[in-house]
């Protein structure tokens, strides 16, 4: 029998924790994986320190700005289609435009994930849902005209590696770094540059600056930063193996940032979590994991007032460690292993029983 052969395309850090545990169970079971990627913040760091191999479609990453965006699109996009072309893969997954296309183009089966709502991602989903295979989103997620070719899980992308199946925090990961029985908070930057990221706003510097006086009251600072840093910040500056930061999430008192993604994983691992953004109040997940759990709090980028104040008020909460590890708890109960979910998707579309998968 031919040997199944799944072609991901990864194209930011997060989609290598999203699909790793699945691509290593998918080679126990004797399903060939290939991996192509675009530079991406730190993302080519986790394949190596993994020791996956990959291939990089844009090594050189691509230019900010709408012009950018289109040349690295076509660029990605010729490279994925002569390596579909020539390996001829069962199925293609991953949550970019390429995989659709290049899919269709070939006959090849695609997937393509998202946790961002229609309304949100609107572009981006007319121009590749109609040629993606199905689309795979949590069932909070809403994915409008395209709802009837989308296949749901109760979950989030996150849980793929963060449920307690899959991850368990270590704190001896933390003191490789710093002294983790003091109380410190997380700070992230994101590039807001991305295609969905259009007019987005976040943290200025002066308002980063009296985040930071405001929170050195209550420990340690640290800042994680996909964007460049003022000269006044780098002092703040966490360097470490990018393998270990959701060890360093599980930890902090507080994580803090415009981040969706790292809202999200600090959310999971219950973990008091504020989002400094103006896609607060517009992303379904986030809302959810705000409204029915208690774990994230959105607040827009012109009430910074709001922000200061919501720092006190969640190191004014008493016995908040408890409280928020309640609130997880649920929130767990109520989600399955996002894995297993992938993994039986997977299984069902490129033509195997799921008691025929070795391990």
């Amino acid at each position: 029998m031919k040997q199944k052969h799944c072609l991901f395309f990864l194209g930011h850090p997060a989609h290598f924790h999203m699909f790793k545990n699945t691509i290593a169970e998918l080679n126990q079971q004797g399903v060939r994986t290939t991996l192509m990627v675009k530079t991406k913040d730190v993302l080519t760091d986790l394949l190596e320190a993994s020791g996956l191999e990959y291939c990089n479609t844009l090594p050189r990453g691509r230019k900010d700005g709408i012009w950018g965006i289109i040349e690295g699109l076509i660029v990605k996009t010729s490279v994925l289609y002569r390596f579909a072309k020539q390996t001829k893969p069962d199925l293609m997954l991953g949550t970019s435009a390429e995989i659709a296309w290049v899919g269709k183009l070939l006959g090849i089966k695609s997937l393509v994930f998202n946790e961002d709502d229609y309304y949100v991602v609107k572009g981006f989903a007319r121009v590749v849902y109609p040629f993606a295979s199905a689309i795979v989103s949590p069932a909070i997620c809403d994915n409008g005209p395209w709802q009837r070719k989308t296949i749901t899980y109760q979950g989030y992308q996150k849980l793929a590696y963060l449920h307690p199946k899959r991850f368990v925090p270590n704190v001896e990961m933390v003191q490789k770094y710093f002294d983790a029985s003091k109380p410190y908070s997380i700070i992230r930057f994101a590039k807001l540059n991305a295609h969905h990221d259009t007019f987005a706003e976040g943290f200025t510097a002066e308002i980063a600056a009296e985040t930071i006086k405001r929170l050195q009251k209550y420990g340690a600072v640290y800042i994680t930063s996909e964007r460049p840093l003022e000269s006044q910040f780098e002092r703040y500056r966490l360097n470490i193996n990018p393998l270990d930061i959701h060890h360093v999430l599980a930890f902090t008192q507080l994580y803090l940032g415009d981040s969706q993604s790292m809202a999200v994983e600090a959310a999971i691992l219950g973990t008091p979590s504020l989002r400094f953004s103006s896609f607060a109040g517009k992303i379904s997940v986030l809302e959810e994991l705000e409204s029915k759990y208690q774990l994230t709090f959105g607040i827009h980028p012109s009430r910074p007032e709001e922000l200061y104040r919501k720092i006190e008020d969640v190191f004014a909460t008493d016995d908040r460690k408890n409280l928020f590890a309640a609130n997880r708890a649920k929130m767990l109960n109520e989600k399955e292993d996002v894995t297993s979910f992938y993994l039986k998707t997977i299984h069902n579309f490129i033509g195997i029983e799921r008691n025929d998968a070795r391990g």
